[in-house]
């Protein structure tokens, strides 16, 4: 392997921002439904009509806060959330095959804010009440600007250096540049959140310690690293989210295989192996065990990854990474067909006997999703699919515990807004227990 010249393109944000014109012309084409389809398909129920009417009469300021009023997050979530599948995909306007490009809206009034230093909201009268929020993370970092919008003291910990969780360090910066994310973290650090960083719970913390010195406690620890994919030369496997975070951090110092191989079809390996592409690869394929049908990806994501020149090969499954001198040189397979419903409810792939076939490779990548933290076993939480359980109040087993984000999505997709709205609620529910156990002790 070589490093190899940038292809044109790179890996700035793949949607230019809209101009002041373009803005104004995109939303005067709302027609700023009643009981609008699009609000009710985003999970944290932004006005979206309302937001849109404000930028078409110029009030970017306004459009701004009714977004963040229901979306602290609304920057990052105008960038990454699958609006394909959510508001945009519930656009009225779909019928005419253009619906509102209301993610780019979004992102035009946030960076607004952004762009000119303009702050929003304060801190609420204090309660006099603490509350240590644990993953700076967007769950995490949602309720805790909740919290403190509703006057509460937050301490906000995280274990990584820099503050944002994914956003920071798993997107892929064609969405969401590093610098979106660490933005939010500062607006919501003004608000009074005291975040610090370089803390880990099971680490630096203990959660008997926090429940000693905090009225409730807020996990948004999210999920724990890739598994492994349990074959002879994993060794010289790259693991695909910290691939993607190297691209953001010092994507001049990635080398990039000829022959690229990606394990996996969910959007991370559509992220990963979009970078390799980009850095210069001359041929990328994604490997996945089940069909097109099966795969879990966006369908826009994946027809975004057929643009970029990325090939796919289904029904294949990795049997052993061959190398030489600690390089990959290979990657040995079988092909799979497709058997009775796993307890996924998909189709579960079975290998064809006698269909091994090695493939030529210089680099190869797993994206095969995320562990259960181990954290949720030792700490002792009741679980849920290996998730950590929790009521329609984000309630844990443990008194005074909540949790929210990718740490307890026994069902549904996991994605930043769905984290998001965890973290909003989660404190509105913290929140409503605070104020019963002030009127308990008076």
């Amino acid at each position: 392997m070589i490093e190899k010249e940038r292809r044109t393109g790179g890996l700035g944000e793949v949607l230019p921002p809209l101009s002041e014109h373009e803005a104004r012309v995109e939303a005067y084409r709302c027609l700023f439904c009643y009981d609008a389809p699009c609000t009710h398909a985003c999970p944290t129920h932004i006005d979206i009509p309302g937001f849109i009417k404000k930028i078409a009469t110029g009030n970017l300021r306004g459009s701004a806060r009714t977004i963040m009023e229901a979306n602290i997050l609304g920057a990052t979530c105008a960038r990454v959330c699958p609006v394909e599948e959510l508001c945009e995909g519930a656009c009225v306007l779909n019928a005419e095959g253009r619906p509102i490009m209301i993610g780019r809206l979004q992102r035009h009034a946030t960076d607004h804010l952004f762009e000119n230093g303009i702050r929003l909201f304060t801190a609420g009268p204090p309660s006099g009440r603490r509350v240590a929020v644990i993953g700076a993370g967007p769950a995490g970092l949602a309720c805790a600007a909740e919290l403190a919008r509703l006057g509460h003291a937050v301490t906000l910990y995280e274990k990584r250096e820099l503050p944002g969780g994914l956003s920071t360090y798993g997107i892929i910066v064609l969405r969401e540049p590093v610098e979106v994310a660490l933005a939010e973290a500062e607006m919501i650090a003004q608000l009074g959140v005291d975040i610090r960083t370089g803390r880990e719970l099971g680490r630096d913390l203990t959660l008997d310690a926090l429940l000693g010195e905090y009225d409730a406690v807020f996990l948004g620890i999210g999920l724990g690293g890739s598994p492994a994919l349990g074959i002879p030369g994993e060794e010289l496997v790259l693991d695909g989210l910290t691939w993607i975070e190297r691209s953001k951090f010092e994507p001049e110092k990635m080398e990039v295989g000829n022959e690229v191989y990606v394990v996996g079809a969910g959007n991370t390996a559509i992220d990963a192996a979009t970078i390799a592409r980009r850095l210069g690869a001359e041929r990328v394929t994604i490997l996945y065990r089940r069909s097109e049908r099966e795969m879990p990806a966006y369908r826009h994501e994946y027809e975004f990854a057929r643009r970029e020149g990325i090939d796919f090969r289904f029904l294949t499954q990795p049997l052993r990474v061959l190398g030489e001198n600690g390089r990959v040189t290979g990657i040995e397979c079988v092909r799979m067909r497709l058997g009775s419903p796993d307890a996924s409810g998909r189709a579960a792939p079975e290998p064809v006997p006698g269909s091994e076939f090695t493939l030529p490779a210089d680099q190869v990548i797993k994206a095969i999703g995320q562990e259960k933290p181990a954290l949720i076993a030792e700490l002792g939480l009741a679980t849920e699919r290996g998730f950590v359980k929790v009521d329609e109040a984000y309630r844990t087993s443990i008194d005074r515990v909540y949790a929210g984000g990718d740490c307890i999505r026994a069902r549904g997709a996991a994605s930043t807004v769905m984290a998001t709205q965890d973290g909003k609620l989660a404190a509105r529910a913290i929140h409503e227990h605070l104020g019963a156990a002030a009127a308990a002790a008076e």
